[in-house]
């Protein structure tokens, strides 16, 4: 087993006000979310409306640099050698999938365990019980004053002692050694274990593509990019990792997945996202529930699932960040809600509240969305939290309530159970003045402390707070390793190959170029070390892994490579001796895209890529030279008419630290690229429309029906192989309405065959499109898939099954219907009609 050097930190993190300079840290105030990795201090914040304190409304955070950061070039790496991938590909249906994963929920609560709770809480005092209901960042119990941070006794005496405080979440500022992670939750854990009642903590944290706050940990592609896989064993298995080196550093609960379906380009967490799709988004967040959650919370290599952000928070009307949402309640439920609704199905342990607005309400203050639709609608029993300081937003953001004693009234109303305060008390402080004051009753408290003590003790922390510790000789080996770098190789996606340009021939002359040629940061993001992925985290790459440049200097030599920068992010960068170079070169590849940020940070005013690097491509092409054109980011940047200029383009999509080697691979042909676009990737920075539009969203000022053609669609994905599929059959091909209502099922097959001479792997995308209907039906919907993996001439038979919900829509009046007429069936160029006869009727509600 080979294990990376751990590495610390040299620098002082003081307050978090410093500047850093001689490691390119950058401080700003940012609008924050989730978990991030900054303890809460209070820097002013200076607005048009006055002056806050940022613990109202904002934080301090380690951003990136805007042009870019790039590694040192004088670094010893190497290439991976894996002849098999570790992860077989089943080629399950998504539907099979889906099915078993939420027939077999996890966790699922058990007599014994509520027994056990309510004993305990009849023997729970007010003030502990509201203490259980209060999250603290880990900067409160912390010194502060030296990375890595170490315990101040007397501040967690009090804080687990004194206010009874339930839960502790996530780094102070960038990611601790696994040995630190021990230190820290020993004695976290060893303090609240000798405490009157011997509560555990339940600590929390955001591992959102790996454990990416655990120094030694393997990290795998963001959750765009491992649906860019279309690979939900692949995806199960990285999300069975990332829980056991979370459980094995002593964390027993991650603030994943993500469940928002990204539908606007311009949002920042869009690569934290899986799609714009609400059936890809559902799939790939179960295989992530099962594999973090597995059967049994209580394991030692399981962890507690949290999904976020409930709800509508990617359908902000400006793609910024936590702008308010106006979503009609029939795009709410037929868009947003669905992959909510199979989680808690799943038996997801938690549910972390969006911290935006919909529809003029927060969603901290609204009662609709979380009492009557989450819990009651979708019967959710797990801990709901809030998000960073969302309580207090309320107040000083959303300006819904006067003070922050009316706006923990309002939340608790609403429904939270965990208040992500984060630092300091104000939470316990008000509620138990609520409830003294008699306008919360203490049955209300019950009931959340209720919920939060069966999952600490599903998750097995009363019988012992550090199960998994002894598996952290696990974390970071080889074995981790190769499944993500076949996720970063599934991910990678080739959307264009003219005159077969690509496989590159070793023999070939190659320029480098581009400001993501080099970078580390943009094949990971933020969420990366550190929050934004920026400042500590330079320092924290693992030895060994090469860049996109490294990784091709490593295959064909320095000789037959040069590196030219060409360009920051945002400004030239010796655009001159780039382009000089490019004429003695055969090829060039030229990586273009973004750099790392998270939430606020990444806010854009224009989809458009920066100039600098739109005229780096059009000079390297103006030189004659076949480009192939590399572009790593989080979310799909229009490039105008520049696209053209290349030859061949692959994307990706934040495939993590063994991206540099997956793109080598794929470029010179070590492996069959088999990433489709979890995306439709616009080809103007306004007037874009997702792949499941409404017709009149194609209208042109031309009246004609191509004004809003993606640059690549939904679903794209090219090989270096050809697959050809044949003889669609749909049975019955007519149905009665009836007989759907009452649980009839439609069989759809299709051959699938490799025409090509080498192996592949493709999706067998399976969409439906209604032709009518009552409400304006969508282009089509995907419904089914299945990546399949074939040898040369090789052909299989796919079978899908479809059922009542995959022929409904939300009607006008808020209910799933079906209404008889014609569906069109389609997989890749195959097409067949299905005929539902009969009497529209209104899909029941799931029991």
């Amino acid at each position: 087993m080979t294990r990376r050097p751990r590495k610390t930190l040299s620098f002082l993190t003081a307050p978090m006000t410093f500047l850093l300079l001689a490691s390119g840290m950058l401080l700003s105030v940012l609008v924050l979310g989730c978990a991030q990795t900054q303890s809460g201090r209070t820097t002013p914040v200076v607005t048009d409306e006055g002056t806050m304190g940022s613990n109202d409304v904002s934080q301090t955070g380690q951003v990136a640099d805007a042009e870019g950061a790039t590694m040192p070039l004088d670094r010893s790496v190497y290439l991976v050698e894996m002849r098999t991938d570790p992860v077989d590909e089943p080629g399950l249906s998504s539907g099979a999938y889906a099915s078993e994963v939420i027939e077999n929920p996890a966790g699922s609560s058990t007599d014994s365990v509520d027994a056990r709770v309510d004993r305990l809480l009849a023997r729970m005092s007010l003030e502990q019980k509201v203490g259980q209901m209060t999250q603290l960042e880990l900067g409160m119990v912390t010194d502060g004053e030296v990375y890595p941070e170490s315990i101040d006794p007397e501040k967690l005496r009090r804080i687990v002692r004194e206010h009874h405080v339930g839960s502790i979440l996530n780094v102070v500022s960038a990611a601790f050694p696994v040995e630190h992670w021990h230190t820290l939750i020993r004695s976290i854990q060893n303090e609240a274990m000798a405490s009157d009642l011997g509560i555990p903590v339940l600590y929390g944290i955001d591992a959102v593509h790996g454990a990416n706050y655990t120094q030694e940990a393997v990290l795998f592609p963001q959750s765009q990019g491992m649906a860019a896989t279309w690979n939900l064993a692949l995806a199960e298995t990285a999300a069975a990792i990332t829980a056991r080196d979370v459980r094995s550093s002593g964390i027993p609960w991650n603030f994943a997945p993500v469940l928002d379906v990204g539908r606007d380009p311009r949002w920042p967490r869009l690569y934290e996202s899986p799609s714009e799709d609400a059936y890809l988004t559902t799939v790939m967040g179960l295989a992530a529930i099962r594999g973090m959650q597995g059967d049994d919370l209580s394991d030692p290599d399981h962890v507690a699932t949290c999904l976020k952000h409930f709800i509508g928070y990617s359908g902000s009307d400006s793609g910024r960040d936590r702008t308010p949402a106006h979503i009609p309640d029939i795009e709410l439920r037929q868009t947003y809600l669905p992959p909510f609704r199979a989680g808690v199905d799943a038996g997801a342990a938690s549910i972390m509240v969006n911290s935006g607005e919909v529809n003029g309400v927060p969603v901290h203050a609204s009662k609709h969305l979380l009492t009557d639709l989450l819990r009651g609608e979708l019967g959710f029993d797990g801990v709901i939290v809030t998000d960073w300081l969302d309580i207090k937003k309320l107040v000083s953001l959303h300006r819904v309530a006067e003070t922050e004693r009316e706006a923990t009234r309002m939340a608790l109303r609403a429904g939270i159970d965990m208040s992500m305060v984060p630092s300091d008390v104000s939470f316990i402080e008000h509620t138990l003045d609520l409830v003294r004051s008699g306008e919360v009753s203490e049955a209300r408290i019950d009931a959340s402390a209720r919920r939060i003590l069966r999952v600490k003790m599903k998750l097995g922390l009363f019988e012992n707070p550090l199960t998994g510790l002894q598996a952290a000789e696990a974390i970071g080996t080889d074995e981790d390793r190769q499944v993500a770098l076949q996720a970063a190789r599934e991910s990678i996606t080739l959307l264009r190959n003219e005159n077969g340009l690509l496989p590159l021939s070793n023999d070939q002359r190659v320029l480098v170029t581009g400001p993501t040629a080099h970078s580390m940061q943009s094949l990971n993001n933020g969420w990366t070390y550190t929050w934004q992925g920026g400042g500590a985290s330079q320092e924290m790459f693992h030895d060994g892994r090469p860049t996109v440049m490294e990784a091709i200097r490593k295959r064909i030599g320095a000789d037959q490579m040069t590196y030219v920068p060409g360009a920051t992010l945002k400004t030239a960068d010796r655009m001159d001796e780039a382009v000089a170079a490019a004429r003695l070169a055969d090829v060039a590849v030229v990586a273009l895209g973004e750099g790392a940020y998270a939430e606020t940070a990444g806010n854009i005013r224009d989809l458009m890529l920066p100039e600098a690097q739109r005229t780096l491509l059009q000079q390297i092409a103006a030189t004659g030279t076949p480009v192939v054109l590399v572009l790593l980011q989080g979310r799909p940047r229009t490039l105008g008419a520049t696209h053209e200029a290349a030859d061949a383009v692959l994307a990706g999509s934040n495939p993590g630290p063994e991206g540099g080697q997956a793109i080598m691979d794929v470029l010179y042909g070590n492996v069959n690229p088999s990433g489709h676009l979890p995306y439709t990737y616009p080809s103007t920075p306004t007037g874009y429309a997702t792949y499941d539009h409404k017709p009149s969203e194609r209208l042109a000022s031309d009246f004609g029906m191509e004004g809003a053609e993606p640059l690549f669609a939904f679903g794209d994905g090219m090989s270096y192989t050809s697959f050809a599929y044949r003889d669609l059959q749909v049975t019955p091909a007519t149905i009665s309405a009836s007989d759907v209502r009452d649980g009839d099922t439609i069989r759809v097959e299709v051959t699938i065959q490799n025409t090509g001479d080498r192996a592949g792997k493709d999706v067998a995308q399976l969409y439906v499109s209604d032709r009518v209907a009552t409400v304006t039906p969508a282009a089509r919907r995907l419904k089914r898939f299945a990546k399949v993996d074939l040898e040369p001439g090789e052909g299989r038979r796919l079978t899908f099954t479809l059922s009542r919900d995959d022929l409904s829509f939300i009607g006008r009046d808020g209910a799933a219907v079906v209404e008889p007429g014609t569906f069109q069936i389609r997989i890749e160029d195959q097409r067949r009609d299905l005929e539902v006869t009969g009497e529209r009727f209104e899909v029941p509600p799931a029991p």
